[in-house]
């Protein structure tokens, strides 16, 4: 991989800055509409730039091949399961908690990593950034001003959510070799035929009369956060590989924080930036131990 110059490192803030936005425009698109159209109008949007790029560099999508059925799964597991539940739990509490919370995938992947790959065991220095980083979640649960009896199944479920991330980026191991933007976009169309009856018979949609504000909101998750961000997340493996890319993890929580009071005004506490510093360490010392057995 190349040396990552000025432009490597802007695309990757850009990265970071459109998915720590989603957490905010979660909390805006929650005003309107349910969890199930959030996750469905979401993945609908995303999946049109990801087809198109498809489209025009003649690669084929494999949705209805005979590995359909790992397209399916994950498509459920790494999109509609995580989109829902992020969508339902960010309803009830604040969307900067919701950053720091979906921040914790990192440190998750390295925990299942080690008991379902080979080469991928704890060692001394990824041992000590989990218990730092999830040492920082539990002490953000002991935040009463934001996380009390009437939210705290919510903030479980963001954490379930980030879960499903992991254990979907375990399962897309099974078809690592076929493209990327063949596989994101063939879960993608997995995961809107899942939500199309989901979606048409709890919440029916249509019968909605929106904010305009939670529109644009849901259409920025599709288009940007999720469609625009992944082949930005493409270019970025390509050109730079997986190292530099996960650095991605340190800035989103901190975009997330810093967007949601810009942009909704929303309480940082002192238990919120503990969390959070406590979190991030986690997730250098876990990237530091993974960048030392690649060098």
């Amino acid at each position: 991989m190349k040396q990552p110059n000025f432009l490597d490192y802007l695309l990757l803030t850009i990265l970071a800055l459109i998915w720590a936005s989603a957490f905010f425009n979660i909390k805006i698109a929650t005003y309107s509409y349910g969890p199930v159209t959030i996750a469905f109008l979401r993945v609908f949007f995303g999946a049109i730039p990801v087809l198109l790029l498809c489209y025009f560099k003649k690669i084929k999508i494999e949705a209805f091949s005979k590995d359909w059925h790992w397209f399916a799964m994950i498509g459920f597991i790494n999109l509609v399961a995580p989109f829902f539940l992020i969508a339902y739990g960010v309803k009830s509490v604040q969307s900067n908690l919701a950053a720091i919370l979906m921040s914790t995938t990192p440190l998750s992947s390295t925990v299942l990593a080690h008991f379902y790959t080979k080469n991928e065991k704890f060692n001394f220095i990824k041992t000590i950034g989990i218990l730092i980083g999830f040492s920082g979640i539990v002490f953000l649960f002991s935040d009463n001003l934001l996380i009390d009896e009437n939210n705290f199944t919510s903030a479980l479920l963001i954490l379930l959510g980030s879960t499903c991330y992991v254990i979907g980026g375990v399962l897309t191991l099974k078809i690592s070799k076929k493209k990327n933007e063949n596989v994101t976009g063939s879960i993608l169309i997995w995961a809107t035929i899942i939500l199309i009856p989901l979606v048409s018979f709890i919440e029916k949609p249509w019968e909605l009369n929106p904010r305009l504000d939670s529109t644009i909101s849901v259409i920025y998750l599709g288009l940007v956060s999720t469609g625009i961000a992944w082949l930005l997340r493409f270019r970025i493996l390509v050109n730079n590989g997986l190292i530099f890319q996960s650095q991605v993890s340190y800035l989103i929580p901190i975009f997330g924080t810093i967007l949601s009071y810009i942009f909704l005004k929303e309480l940082i506490t002192f238990k919120v930036l503990i969390s959070l510093i406590a979190v991030c360490i986690g997730i250098y010392f876990v990237r530091k131990a993974d960048f030392q057995k690649t060098t």
